[in-house]
């Protein structure tokens, strides 16, 4: 009969942001939790953040308790250090305790990308001496500093990597990780961790390194793994887990599986009772604007609207137009957004003086007279009736944007111009995930299952060409695809797998038109990657948004 009074978190889970690797979907991933019976889990997905936001959200919606954290790559040497491949980098585990922690995290995770990244976003001792505060550091799976010098027969040097880790993030923020999947690597190293964890004090803490949900979801991970490195399944030199055992495994499993040491267990739930970091949103964080000859800002943006006003409508505009713009100018000044109309007219402004095009505006900016005023947008809001209130308004939570358009040739030179006025560490793109939708799913998979692409091809044309379609939706709507479905094992299979993997993510790039400006340096607020040199942000556009940084949309049209 399963103890009750026992409980367990998951502290080493990789969610499909572990990309084509984790397959922990978030959207599925607190169901399981919750048929556990378990109150918290963790997200440590390999060298990123990107899932963090969203797994928190979810977790919050299904009263279970989130953990940030991630899964770093430590660099043997130093991050700058990209030569020699074979040196390598060994796995560390960090969860945030605080906003101090998730601070220090993100600036952590952001140098593993701009720093560090030589295959992998890596890290090293020199960031986490300065970055480690408000951490729990886990020395994580086989392939962690400690587990590597044990397998290697050098229990010294374990030992001194243990302690030096505990020194750093202080007794009780250190713990030596302990696994068992039936490897017979594991197998070899528990009882010297046991050992190590004894003789030196340093708490154990038990994880199982979580990359799907369930056991029997074993071989689909088997084939993101496959869709990652261009394999099949047929393949005898595929990457391939040993076991099937990377699952969220119920209390009572992790209990059984480490009755050597019930306190590696009881650890984990102390972990989760210090980790209490909450995400803040929609608060507003808009960078600084120095407006020219020491003005206040507001007054200049006053005067920007006034002298706006004249060259709009002539020295003697109708009363109500002049009334609309006071009424405008209060509602932004009452919702502080001076400095986003400012850093916005200010951009378009140097845009127009350099002769680049810029577009007249669209969406519901097109509707405020003062962004008509001042020149961000070139559409007579009062000639065509447009609303002010479908922009802005008192009871508008999220934050406003104008959408801009400007030359597909010269847009770089505006983003240029906002890097040198605002700070290079303060402007990043932002990032966008590419996801595998209803036929590239079924392509990919099949790929891998290895069956004729001429029959792969058939089955995916059998899905309807429409908005959001997906393959539940396309069993209901097409007969043909259902009666395959059906009658063909085979056909079940690839689409059964398919579904599994639909609308995960399966590659991360640049938003081609987003860029977000903040008041402190980028990495104050959001973890960064870098796209082909660029540094984007972690977190998409919608993300952004939530966490009240300004986003600026900077589309480019053909000129």
């Amino acid at each position: 009969m399963a103890d009750t009074n026992k409980q367990f978190t998951h502290l080493h889970v990789h969610t499909e942001y572990s990309l084509l690797d984790g397959a922990c979907r978030i959207d599925r991933i607190f169901e399981r939790v919750k048929e556990l019976g378990q109150t918290s889990i963790a997200i440590t997905d390999h060298g990123v953040m990107y899932g963090c936001v969203d797994f928190y959200k979810a977790a919050k919606k299904a009263g279970i308790k989130p953990i940030i954290g991630c899964e770093v790559y430590v660099a043997n040497r130093s991050r700058f250090d990209k030569v020699n491949r074979i040196d390598g980098s060994n796995h560390l585990v960090l969860l945030c305790k605080n906003e101090t922690g998730y601070k220090n995290l993100i600036k952590l995770v952001s140098a593993g990308f701009i720093e560090g990244f030589y295959s992998k976003p890596r890290v090293d001792k020199e960031l986490l001496e300065q970055h480690h505060e408000g951490l729990i550091c886990l020395s994580a799976c086989l392939a962690g500093e400690v587990p590597q010098a044990l397998l290697a027969g050098d229990y010294e040097k374990a030992r001194q990597v243990a302690l030096y880790y505990n020194d750093l993030f202080g007794q009780g923020n250190y713990y030596i990780e302990i696994q068992d999947h039936g490897i017979e690597e594991q197998q070899q190293v528990l009882p010297l961790l046991i050992r190590l964890a004894r003789e030196t004090g340093i708490p154990l803490v038990a994880t199982n390194d979580a990359h799907y949900l369930r056991k029997e979801d074993s071989k689909m991970q088997s084939i993101l793994i496959c869709i990652q490195t261009g394999k099949t399944i047929q393949d005898d030199d595929k990457l391939e887990f040993e076991t099937d055992e990377f699952y969220l495994k119920s209390t009572d499993e992790m209990y059984d599986l480490f009755a050597i040491a019930p306190d590696a267990c009881e650890n984990t739930n102390r972990i989760a009772e210090q980790c209490n970091f909450d995400f803040e949103f929609g608060v507003t964080k808009l960078p600084y604007f120095e407006a020219p000859d020491g003005m206040e800002n507001q007054a200049y943006f006053e005067k920007l609207c006034y002298e706006g006003l004249t060259r709009r409508y002539g020295s003697n505009p109708a009363p109500e137009i002049r009334e609309r713009l006071d009424y405008e100018i209060d509602v932004i000044r009452r919702m502080g957004y001076t400095n986003y109309y400012l850093i916005v007219f200010d951009f378009i402004n140097y845009a127009k003086t350099q002769g680049i095009p810029v577009g007249p505006g669209r969406g519901s900016g097109a509707g405020s007279l003062a962004a008509y005023c001042v020149g961000i947008t070139n559409i007579d809001p009062i000639r065509y009736n447009l609303l002010f209130e479908r922009f802005l308004n008192p009871e508008r939570v999220s934050m406003p944007d104008f959408d801009v358009d400007f030359c597909y040739e010269r847009r770089q030179e505006v983003i240029d111009y906002v890097n040198n006025k605002y700070g290079h560490d303060h402007v990043a793109q932002i990032i966008t995930f590419g996801t595998m939708a209803a036929r590239a799913a079924l392509r990919d998979v099949g790929r891998v299952m290895d069956m004729p692409y001429a029959a792969v091809d058939a089955v995916a044309k059998l899905v309807p060409m429409e908005l959001k379609m997906t393959l539940h939706r396309a069993l209901e709507v097409s007969p043909e695809l259902k009666a395959r479905y059906d009658s063909d094992e085979q056909v079940r299979e690839l689409v059964d797998t398919a579904i599994k993997i639909e609308g995960m993510p399966r590659h991360a790039s640049t938003h081609a038109a987003g860029v977000v400006i903040t008041r402190e340096a980028a990495n104050e607020y959001v973890p960064l990657a870098c796209n082909d040199g660029v540094p984007v942000t972690q977190f998409t556009m919608t993300t952004i948004e939530e966490l009240g940084l300004l986003k600026m949309d900077v589309r480019l049209v053909r000129c």
